[in-house]
Parts: C-alpha cells; structure tokens; sequence
C-alpha cells in the first residue's frame, strides 16, 4: 500500500509517498514548494489571500502526484501558520476538494510530538535520549524522550525565521544590530527550553538545519541521502550563517545549498539554531531529512 502525506508550513508545503518495504518506510517521491503561506500572520493573525492562493495551486500539483502514485491513503496537516491565523478553512476544504480528505490542523504538542517520531526515522546510532528540535517558519518544537519512550519534555515554542525576520526587519545584508536583535528574539522566545544531559544525542530537522548542512557541504544540487544523518558543530553552524549574514541578499540567493526563496529567512533561522544548541547545552547536532510527513506515513502504514 502506499500512502501519502502532506505537511502544509508557515514557510514550506511538504510531500511524501511512502510505502513500507521488508518492514521499512521508504520514500517512492519526496517534494518541497515553499510557498510562504504564514507571510504577515505574525502581525496580521491573518492568511493573505495570495499566499492562501500559491498554496492551494501547490497541493493541486500535490494531487496529481499523489494519484499518478497511486496513493491509497492520505494525511494532511496544517501547522503553525494554520494554528495561528484565521482563513485555513480555505486550506482545509481546497484539501477535501482535491484529495477526498480535509486537512487538517496540529495542535503544538501534537506536531512535535510527530515530528519526534518522523526525525528519528532512518538515523543510526541513536541510544538512550534523544532531544529532537524543527525549527519551522512560524514556530519551533523540541522533544526530549527515547524510542517508543513516552517524551520527558515537549513543548512548541512560538519562534520560526519567518516570524523572525518579519519582526526584526533586518537591513540588505543585515547589520551587527539586526543580528543582535534577532539572536536577542529568539533567546526571550525560546525560555524554558530544558538543558539536557551530555548523553543526549541532539537531532535538528526541517528547512533551515538541512539547508545549513547543504550550504557547509557545498552542495550544489540538494541530497537527501548525504544531509540526513550528518552532523554539525555550532561552531560551523554559526561560520556559515555569519558567511551568509555578509552577503547581500541576491549574493545570498546563489550559494550553492541554499534554495533562493529561503535566502531571505535562512540568517533568522541559523541565528534561531545556534540559541536552540546553546539552550540545550550542546556543541554539535545531527541533521534530519525528515519529519512531520514521515511520523504521518509511519502512522498510516501501521493502521
């Protein structure tokens, strides 16, 4: 059987088509749009009617992979932009529409909680605790637990680098006080986040943590497979954003790794990564591929 599912951002409009092979969830087509569907809620509480339209063109483009897949079963969540902002129900029913089944919208807890369980998939070397954080664009979840571990910590903080960059409003490139400022935000923001035990392995996922990793890998044509399980210091985390933060933005949009329509939310996100390490008491992380729409497959192809 294969099934679908379908992560709807603040900043990105995810995809899988999944299947379970020898007991395994397998990928058969992975694909990302950003669409920026969250572009002015953090001051408007309010989704943009030209937001709401590019991504509803994305998800129709989203259908007819789904069924050329031929997709049996779908899931298809609404996260932080949704939650915070009224106009989703056109969201929700475009899904009903054009998949047979309506979207429908996480609550904090409950996203991270999925996003524990999508991150850890298909990583070794995992043992013991695990703290696993998704920095989004509207907000950032972090779960604290283990395998099949009922999580010790979880808790959606409302920080995201669109939000970020929306608030702070940095200069083009932006100056040493807009830095200041954003690595000011995401530290009030981010209170009571736990530290955890040096035991505890640190997972990052989500657009800017794979992002980061392409952009220090250089590479230029993104691979899942060489990014998921990679690990990173904070020392090269905040070396490539302080590279990035430098450029102006159309320089920025050219890197190799990094995707153009994120180049104006990647120095937001990197600020918000190195305050999450710093929270957590760590001094390197491993980077996931996954998330969300993989806690949602492994669910569906267990029912």
């Amino acid at each position: 059987m294969r099934v679908g599912t379908i992560d709807i951002g603040t900043n990105t409009v995810l995809l899988l088509v999944a299947a379970k092979v020898d007991g395994t969830v397998v990928a058969i087509e992975e694909h990302m749009t950003i669409t920026r569907l969250g572009q002015g809620v953090d001051k408007t509480r309010k989704l943009a009617a030209d937001a709401i339209a590019r991504t509803t063109e994305c998800l129709a483009r989203y259908a007819a992979h789904t069924k050329r897949a031929g997709v049996e079963k779908m899931d298809i969540v609404g996260t932080s932009a949704m939650r915070d902002a009224e106009g989703g129900g056109a969201i929700v029913e475009a899904c009903r529409d054009l998949f047979g089944v309506p979207a429908r919208v996480l609550g904090g807890d409950e996203e991270a909680q999925v996003t524990f369980r999508g991150a850890l998939s298909g990583i070794r070397g995992l043992s013991g605790e695990v703290a696993v954080f998704d920095i989004g664009g509207g907000s950032t979840e972090i779960v604290v637990g283990g395998r099949g571990i009922a999580a010790k910590f979880s808790r959606s903080f409302d920080v995201g680098s669109v939000r970020m960059t929306e608030r702070v409003g940095p200069a083009d490139p932006p100056s040493e006080g807009d830095l200041a400022r954003l690595r000011e935000l995401a530290e009030t923001l981010l209170e009571g986040a736990p530290k955890v035990a040096a035991t505890t392995d640190l997972v990052g996922i989500a657009g800017t943590m794979t992002t980061i990793a392409a952009v220090h890998m250089g590479l230029t044509t993104y691979d899942g497979a060489r990014v998921h399980g990679a690990t990173l210091t904070a020392d090269e985390i905040r070396d490539t954003i302080a590279k990035l933060a430098r450029m102006p933005l159309d320089a920025r949009g050219k890197v190799a790794g990094l995707e153009p329509k994120r180049a104006d939310v990647i120095v937001a996100g990197g600020i918000l990564a190195t305050v999450v390490l710093e929270k957590l008491g760590k001094t390197s992380v491993r980077i996931s591929d996954r998330g969300v729409r993989w806690g949602l497959a492994e669910a569906l192809l267990e029912g």
